[in-house]
């Protein structure tokens, strides 16, 4: 895996500003892209702690530990932050997190791993395989009020209602299993216009809502924010427009004085803004979206702790 490339990558490394004795966190380590890069600026005595939920990726994450003793990597999701931090053994803050939210690229390669519709597989899209419900096992036994309120939230589908309804007849005569049932049942009652697939607003409603992956972010980010040193780092990207809006929404609430203490003469230290915004949104150039199209979609989001 020493070829992959991650998003972004000399934005990132800017972004942490990584200092060689620095300690940091990769919460989604994926293929080590990103860990490799981290690494690379660190000096012998940096440290760099690792988290997914996936068990491939944790492989190929503890092969890069025995080669580097500066690394260790934890099977564990990152809205579990502060107790990997803590088991780690890690008791000054962090100089600097990263999260870079979604789905890897070799999750959306590996049919067997059902997060896309791009190949016949199992109906799975779970992060970790062993653990939780399938998206079969839901959506095979969900309410049709539910799923079409899932696939409305999570996925902004207009057309939420008539899918779930759809579900519900079609599994009532057979169970829907596979990622090209799904997506052939989405095609049928909604006819493709344009390049995009009708049935990529599901998919993404589905995996977002299996995996928690909002709440997940939420719970993350407000460890992250304990956990940084002041003058720390934390760059979050996303790809597409609820984890944006998450990830920029805790960023700006945490960089302003409480709006509730606001109009105080003194503000007590409480209300007072943890951290310094860093820039405005980073997208990738054209060169960057030429060489991994996926990277078009990406956008990192920088913020320093100030106190």
């Amino acid at each position: 895996m020493e070829g992959h490339v991650p998003v972004l990558r000399d934005e990132v490394l800017h972004g942490l500003a990584v200092r060689p004795e620095g300690v940091y966190l990769d919460a989604t380590f994926g293929r080590g892209g990103h860990s490799r890069m981290i690494l690379g600026a660190l000096g012998p005595c940096g440290r760099l702690l690792a988290l997914d939920r996936d068990p491939d990726a944790v492989r190929v994450g503890r092969e890069l530990a025995q080669a580097d003793s500066r690394f260790a990597i934890e099977q564990e999701s990152f809205g579990r932050l502060r107790r990997v931090v803590e088991a780690q053994g890690i008791t000054s803050g962090v100089d600097g997190i990263l999260f870079d939210l979604g789905v890897s690229s070799p999750q959306f390669d590996t049919p067997a791993r059902g997060f896309s519709f791009q190949h016949e597989g199992p109906l799975d899209m779970r992060m970790d395989p062993g653990a939780g419900q399938s998206a079969a096992d839901w959506l095979n036994s969900a309410g049709e009020r539910e799923i079409a309120g899932v696939l409305r939230r999570l996925g902004e589908e207009p057309a939420a209602g008539r899918i779930a309804r759809a579900i519900c007849t079609e599994r009532a005569r057979q169970p829907i299993t596979t990622t090209t049932g799904l997506a052939e049942l989405v095609l049928s009652i909604m006819p493709r216009r344009g390049p995009r697939h009708p049935a990529t607003r599901v998919f993404q409603a589905i995996r977002i809502f299996i995996n928690r992956e909002l709440e997940e972010l939420e719970a993350g980010l407000a460890q992250a924010l304990e956990l940084l040193a002041t003058g720390g780092r934390l760059c979050v990207i996303s790809f597409h427009s609820l984890e944006d809006r998450i990830a920029k929404r805790f960023l700006r609430d945490h960089s302003r004085v409480s709006p509730d203490f606001a109009a105080l003469p003194v503000v007590p230290d409480s209300a007072r803004p943890q951290l310094r915004l860093v820039g405005g949104a980073i997208h990738a150039d054209a060169a960057e979206v030429a060489r991994n199209p996926r990277a078009r979609s990406a956008v990192l989001r920088v913020a320093e702790k100030v106190a």
